[in-house]
């Protein structure tokens, strides 16, 4: 009986709700997307026309946030139904 005990002990699997955010590729288009709107605001926005910004830093802001918003949607759509499996020596 110990000896089953044992053997329970050494294959017991353990799972995590999903993988760290670092681990997918959500994060990085993320940076990228928040990236290449800070990057269009600041160059369309330097237009020395004279003609008012077209889009400027509440856009970006604006854009940022519905980026933000989605990527945390991802997430939780990601985390309500994966799960991310390990044994205790971290395998």
């Amino acid at each position: 009986m110990a000896n089953t005990a044992q053997r329970n002990n050494r294959d017991r699997r353990l799972s995590t709700e999903t993988k760290a955010s670092t681990k997918t590729t959500e994060l990085y288009v993320y940076v990228a997307a928040v990236l290449a709107v800070v990057i269009t605001a600041f160059v369309v926005g330097n237009d020395e026309g004279g003609g008012g910004d077209p889009f400027g830093a509440s856009e970006a802001i604006r854009y940022i946030t519905y980026l933000t918003i989605g990527y945390m949607l991802a997430r939780g759509l990601a985390k309500s139904g994966s799960r991310d499996f390990y044994d205790e020596h971290g395998n």
